[in-house]
């Protein structure tokens, strides 16, 4: 049986740049604050690691944190 290969959400609307101001950067972390992976987020290779660079600008800037509470 064929999966059906999901579509990046970041190559769809075209976004070159992911903002580490962005709220939705919470969506890609789970409740402990850990980062999904590509599996469960969809996401493309490249995009995958510019949203990490993202999130851990989010994290030194203190939008983030670092550890659920």
């Amino acid at each position: 049986m064929m999966r059906r290969q999901r579509e990046c959400r970041f190559c769809v609307e075209k976004m070159d740049e992911i903002s580490p101001f962005a709220a939705y950067l919470s969506a890609f972390l789970t409740d402990k604050g850990k980062v999904l992976g590509r599996r469960s987020t969809g996401l493309c290779a490249r995009h995958q690691r510019k949203l990490i660079k993202a999130i851990k600008q989010a994290r030194n800037l203190g939008i983030l944190p670092y550890v659920a509470k």
